[in-house]
């Protein structure tokens, strides 16, 4: 399929303003996804690190389309500043504990759900409380909006290690999550594949690795590292990355292609990346030699995206242009989140 953009790509990114703009740009086809769509849109957690852009995309593709459809954002909203911005973006805020049956049963009938929810890093330690909110929570809430239709965020981390040759897993390999982390997500589709089934709810399953935003993900860890001349873990060799705002924009675009039982798509980047290589890239912008630790293993956490290009399209942001613009992010010292992904993981403890 052509590639298609609904805007001029910058050549650097200079600030938050310009990367949340850039981030919530919507693509030509999902604002005519909007145009055509039934219903409202309900974003449960939305307080995230993608879901306030997720909520911000999909109200500016909806005013774009001239179409008024609510955008509603739920989430127990902690980050006071990720409130205060959807708020300005004219999206619905609904604070809301959605452990909390209660809560839940008094949220509006909303025909789009996109399933954000999710617990990872520090779950090691803490396994029965993310069994609870990666596995419990999805029933209570697929119960609840039996009647809607879903996208509902997975992980790449359900597929077992691959070898790098192979150009990563297809959504029909087998999965063979590693650690209770990806056992809990892998169970988190389970329980809506029942309910899907059981209900006739339609779902989209949404098996995403990694995205990036310039504050954090795969590129921020390396170019901070070689930045800071700190050792790079060489041992998870490869990965794949995408744009957050692409990652976004397909994410609400599956909801057309949400069926029973759930239609399962891989959503990342069509590149394997070398992280030694990222590396060494970073290093030559930065004028540093990068330092580096272990050598590559010959399997990695890896994806095959192609039926995502060959149903939705390519991706509107390239690697290079995110290697551009992070390099100059992190040079510029630029706010982070501080949270990395911990993508050299490969025993499955986060």
């Amino acid at each position: 399929m052509k590639k298609e953009k609904s805007m001029t790509l910058p050549e650097l990114i200079n600030n938050v303003h310009e990367l949340d703009a850039c981030m919530t740009t919507p693509t030509d086809p999902l604002i005519k996804m909007m145009k055509t769509i039934s219903g409202d849109f309900l974003i449960l957690g939305a307080g995230g690190k993608m879901g306030i852009s997720l909520a911000n995309l999909a109200k500016r593709a909806a005013e774009q389309a001239g179409v008024n459809k609510k955008i509603i954002a739920v989430s127990r909203f902690s980050n006071q500043a990720g409130r205060e911005e959807l708020t300005k973006a004219g999206v619905e805020i609904i604070a809301c504990d959605l452990m909390n049956e209660s809560d839940v049963a008094k949220l509006p009938d909303v025909k789009n759900v996109v399933y954000m929810v999710g617990t990872k890093f520090g779950s090691t330690g803490k396994e029965a409380e993310t069994w609870a909110l990666n596995v419990y929570l999805s029933g209570l809430i697929a119960k609840r909006f039996k009647d809607s239709r879903f996208a509902v965020f997975s992980s790449g981390n359900v597929y077992p290690l691959t070898s790098v040759s192979s150009g990563g897993c297809k959504e029909t390999a087998p999965v063979g999550p590693i650690g209770e982390y990806a056992q809990s997500v892998l169970g988190r589709e389970r329980i809506f594949e029942h309910f899907s089934r059981q209900q006739q709810i339609p779902c989209s399953i949404i098996r995403l690795n990694y995205a990036i935003d310039l504050r954090y993900g795969v590129l921020h860890d390396v170019a901070q590292r070689v930045l800071a001349q700190q050792p790079i873990d060489l041992t998870m060799g490869h990965a794949n990355v995408i744009w957050q705002g692409d990652a976004n924009s397909i994410t609400l675009r599956s909801l057309e292609l949400a069926k029973t039982p759930p239609f399962v798509l891989n959503v990342t980047g069509s590149e394997i990346l070398s992280i030694r290589t990222l590396a060494e890239q970073f290093g030559e912008i930065f004028n540093l030699k990068p330092v580096f630790d272990g050598t590559e293993a010959e399997t990695a956490l890896l994806s095959d995206a192609s039926l995502s290009k060959k149903l939705l399209g390519d991706t509107t942001v390239n690697l290079p242009d995110m290697i551009r613009w992070t390099a100059f992010w992190v040079q510029q010292g630029l706010p982070g989140l501080g949270k990395p992904t911990h993508f050299e993981t490969r025993d499955g403890k986060f």
